[in-house]
């Protein structure tokens, strides 16, 4: 196997440093730390799973915030709870977020999220439409405007490079992944470069570490499908793209011993091992998820400051996706067997 590119030794085992106190929070600290003592158990969302049907699942909701309105029992009416619920924790995140750029970057999220969207339905000649998410810092209506008169100058500077590295990326293949390859790496990197503007260590390394698992779970599937693309690997985490392209000439057998020397072993290990046992990526994306919820758990060491504000928020928005995720699942008749595996 290639020699992988000398790194500097990893300061940290198991999760990189979240900073120290800032006074400044102390109050939002106290809120978010009461909200937290809400969130749902894992034992509650076990229970959910096991519901033995959709109904079931929707009756077990009714003493959360999940549930449904009276005389409804539909997913679309769970979606537009869910909805509700995402849309009041974000604007409480906005609220109790001193730093109003801190603010402002993570309404980024639903910027390249929308901008993804379009981009897939105009490069694929496809009417724009709806669906876009109106809680970004870019109004989704002026979409319209950027492609009618096929501008990206009007759009911000960070969904600018994007959008033309989109463009040139999916002409270049009429590969349509090649979009959101490319969209990735430009939100990658202006995450990077806002948090070190913002001298935030614990941003840079939650930043990092989104890096890190989004490369794991790329290999895994290039080398599940046997993909010869070896340039779509983010840069900028804590383990250079090289021992990834490593990881893909590896056997299965002997890919997760590339990581050993990486916070990143045991997912590999583990993840990999679901994959090929039950030609599954649910394994892999749990032990991804946990690693990530994982780190903001090392946040309960802040007394003040935005990264328990940041950790909540993103908490509290993976308890929504779970929800989503169950019942879903449920209203398809899914084995359980799966959703448990997918839950941990």
């Amino acid at each position: 196997m290639a020699e992988i590119k000398q790194q500097p030794v990893l300061d940290y085992y198991g999760y990189p440093p979240i900073g120290g106190d800032n006074w400044r929070y102390t109050y939002e600290t106290a809120v978010v730390r009461a909200l937290e003592t809400h969130l749902l158990e894992k034992a509650e969302l076990a229970n959910l799973a096991n519901a033995p049907d959709f109904e079931s699942a929707a009756e077990q909701l009714t003493s959360t915030a999940y549930a449904l309105p009276p005389g409804t029992n539909s997913i679309s009416a769970l979606e537009e709870v869910l909805k509700q619920r995402r849309s009041q924790v974000r604007h409480l995140f906005a609220r109790l977020c001193i730093d109003r750029e801190i603010a402002a970057l993570f309404r980024t999220r639903d910027d390249f999220s929308n901008l993804r969207l379009a981009m897939r339905r105009n490069l694929t000649q496809k009417p724009l439409a709806s669906g876009y998410s109106d809680e970004g810092n870019f109004s989704p209506q002026r979409f319209e405007e950027v492609f009618e008169q096929d501008n990206y100058s009007l759009l911000p500077d960070y969904m600018q490079q994007a959008a033309e590295q989109a463009t040139l990326g999916y002409y270049q293949t009429k590969d349509i992944r090649q979009i959101d390859y490319a969209i990735d790496a430009v939100q990658a990197q202006y995450n990077l470069r806002r948090a070190r503007r913002l001298k935030n260590v614990f941003l840079l390394g939650l930043f990092k570490i989104q890096v890190d698992l989004t490369n794991i779970r790329t290999m895994a599937r290039l080398k599940f499908t046997d993909s010869q693309q070896r340039n779509v690997f983010l840069d900028g985490g804590f383990v250079h793209t090289e021992r990834f392209t490593q990881g893909l000439e590896a056997g299965y057998e002997a890919v997760a011993s590339v990581f050993y020397a990486t916070p990143y072993y045991q997912i590999v290990d583990a993840g990999v091992g679901y994959l090929v046992a039950n030609k599954s990526f649910i394994g892999l994306e749990h032990h991804c998820q946990q690693h990530l919820y994982g780190f903001l758990a090392t946040t309960i060491r802040i007394t003040a400051g935005p990264a328990p504000v940041v950790a909540y928020l993103l908490n509290k928005e993976q308890e929504i996706r779970t929800i989503r995720l169950i019942m879903t699942a449920k209203k398809n008749s899914l084995d359980t067997k799966l959703i448990l595996d997918r839950l941990g």
